[in-house]
């Protein structure tokens, strides 16, 4: 049974990064069907289900990491326990936002511009004006810091306590966007929650990361954007994901029987998916805000799915029809960073001549399929999906050779 367990955490979690790939890697990002992009502001798309379900099951392997001696999955696992697990943790968290800050500095130089000193060589004031504008939060750097804190939070604590930590964040959050006057506003947050540039979340970002006003550089996502989709405050409230991923990992590790664990998860994550929705009624289902709503929503969703994987691979640990979902699971680490990489060489770097201008690969595969009458979304799909096929061929062939690579 503890190799069905840990196998389903597999399962789920090689579905949500090859679920990640697919929305992340359209041949054209104006050509997509409503489910593969993010919703513009309030309610939730398929796409909007990717990094909470990552999320999640963070805390289901924070809790298998930090509270089990032997880990059981379908390669070779660590088979001891760190010694010092608040070193690793601070390890692991590290290893995670140097990763992150390291993608969003890709390619490492700006082309266009340079800065820094009139002494300094050309070549060097490129890599200043990159970092001028460096990104700092993103996907890598929510996951370190929602995953150190929950880790640090849940491991001596007791399933009531977390709980109340839950509980606690999300509503501390709830009353934080929508009680306290947004400085400079002149109103405070819950008039404000359908304004994206105008929330709490929004100034704590511009306040925290917009160095310009320091002549500093600008450390948001997109100037066009107004606001940061990883952002300090909604990064707090992302935190209690997490949580409720360990206390979901709590009860699927419990030496209760499988069918009661399956009963007691479908169960309770139906629950939140109502909650959810209620809650959404007076605080609305946001993924850029990370609402409570949002939050309860959909571990939920996430929950019920990973209830019906327990259930479907018990028994079926090696079976074939597995093999996919568990080469991606084994190397999400390896798929992102990775991914991400060649993402933007496809995009920046191979470039194809197409009706007299020079394209990403992604887009000119997407302009080819066009011109033989293949509809927009279909043909930028067509993309996406064999962006998706190339990612299982190498991650596929790294499982083959019992290579395995998660920081947490």
């Amino acid at each position: 049974m503890a190799a069905d367990r840990v196998v389903a955490v597999d399962v789920f979690r090689g579905i949500t990064v090859a679920a990640m790939l697919l929305v992340n890697n359209a041949g054209n990002p104006m050509a997509v069907f409503s489910p593969l992009r993010h919703s513009a502001w309030h309610g939730c798309t398929f796409t909007d289900l990717v990094f909470p379900f990552f999320l999640f099951v963070v805390g289901i392997t924070t809790h298998i990491t930090t509270h089990s001696t032997t880990h059981v999955a379908s390669v070779p696992r660590a088979t001891t326990r760190d010694a010092q697990p608040g070193r690793t943790i601070l390890r692991r968290v590290a290893m995670l936002l140097g990763i992150g800050l390291l993608l969003n500095a890709w390619p490492f130089f700006e082309k266009s511009s340079v800065a820094g000193p009139e002494w300094l060589p050309t070549v060097l004031g490129h890599i200043v004006a990159r970092a001028a504008d460096l990104r700092v939060m993103g996907v890598l750097q929510r996951i370190a810091v929602t995953y150190g804190l929950a880790a640090f939070l849940s491991r001596r604590a007791s399933t009531r306590t977390v709980l109340l930590l839950v509980v606690g964040i999300l509503l501390s959050y709830w009353a934080a966007l929508t009680l306290v006057p947004v400085p400079g506003e002149g109103a405070i947050g819950a008039q404000l929650l359908d304004e994206p540039g105008r929330t709490l979340a929004a100034w704590v970002d511009r306040i925290a990361l917009d160095w310009t006003r320091f002549g500093l550089g600008w450390h948001l996502w997109d100037r066009a954007v107004p606001y940061e989709p990883e952002g300090l405050l909604s990064t707090l409230s992302a935190t209690a994901t997490v949580l409720i991923g360990v206390l979901a990992g709590r009860w699927l590790t419990s030496t209760r029987p499988l069918a009661e664990r399956v009963r007691g998860l479908a169960g309770v994550s139906v629950g939140l998916i109502v909650v959810g929705l209620v809650w959404g009624q007076v605080l609305p289902i946001n993924k850029p805000l990370w609402t409570g709503s949002y939050v309860v929503f959909t571990a939920g969703i996430a929950g019920v799915l990973l209830a019906g994987i327990t259930a479907l691979v018990q028994g079926r640990e090696q079976a074939r029809w597995l093999r996919p979902a568990l080469a991606f699971g084994l190397n999400p680490m390896i798929a992102y960073a990775g991914s991400e990489l060649v993402a933007t060489i496809f995009r920046s770097s191979i470039k194809w001549k197409f009706d007299g201008h020079r394209v990403g690969t992604g887009l000119a595969v997407t302009r080819l399929l066009e011109s033989v009458g293949v509809e927009s979304r279909v043909a930028s799909l067509v993309w996406a999906l064999a962006f998706v096929a190339l990612w299982y061929a190498i991650l596929r062939a790294l499982r083959t050779r019992g290579v395995a690579f998660r920081v947490t």
